[in-house]
């Protein structure tokens, strides 16, 4: 198992990242959240099997479809104990 914690920048709020970001994680099994930020920026915690975390890591790279992501940064986080994965509030 795996966590991780993303800070994903560039052209990544009002394109719906955060929903996209719901449905690939869900997909892939993940637990944990994503939010946007009030820089601009999406954070998510991803917790699963390292291959899951992943392969998410390198989805968000490219995001949906209008999204223009400038830069991933990854660190490693606690697992936080979500079930599931969903959409937080703006931080």
């Amino acid at each position: 198992m795996r966590s991780a914690r993303l800070r994903i920048t560039g052209r990544v709020q009002g394109v719906g990242y955060r929903a996209w970001a719901l449905q690939r994680a869900s997909r892939l099994g993940l637990r944990g959240w994503v939010r946007n930020r009030s820089d601009g920026s999406v954070e998510a915690l991803m917790i699963g099997e390292d291959d899951a975390v992943a392969r998410m890591i390198e989805a968000c790279r490219e995001g949906p479809f209008g999204a223009r992501v400038s830069d991933v940064s990854i660190s490693d986080a606690e697992d936080d104990g979500s079930a599931g994965f969903t959409a937080k509030p703006t931080l």
